[in-house]
């Protein structure tokens, strides 16, 4: 039996959709699909569909501590210049940091999200 379903996307909650769509075109790249008051979508490179979504009284996530998906990134050898780069687009660094192999970031709307170079051949 073939799988029912597959993924269509990511939605990320948020307060201001335009603002996050533009953070992440920023850093994955990518195109807009569309773009209306209530949310902004983005289609990635590798063609995944990334949505970010007005939500009333958002709350971002805690890291660590609250049950949350998160992105884990692929980066360049250099998880340095990878991590300059968020930085300087708007993310912030996470208050903890569990594995050095790993940089722990947070989007503008709060989300986790981690580089790494080490990526698990597939």
């Amino acid at each position: 039996m073939t799988e029912p379903f597959q993924l269509a996307g990511l939605s990320l909650d948020c307060d201001n959709p335009e603002s996050l769509a533009r953070f992440y075109l920023g850093l994955l790249g990518g195109r807009v699909l569309w773009n209306d008051a209530h949310s902004v979508g983005i289609r990635i490179p590798s063609g995944l569909t990334v949505a970010a979504q007005r939500v009333e009284d958002y709350s971002p996530p805690r890291w660590p501590g609250t049950a949350a998906v998160h992105l884990d990134l692929a980066a360049d050898a250099d998880l340095d210049l990878c991590e300059q780069h968020a930085l300087a687009i708007g993310a912030k660094p996470a208050p903890v940091q569990p594995d050095p192999r790993w940089r722990v970031l947070l989007d503008p709307a709060g989300h986790p999200f981690c580089i790494t170079t080490r990526v698990i051949p597939g």
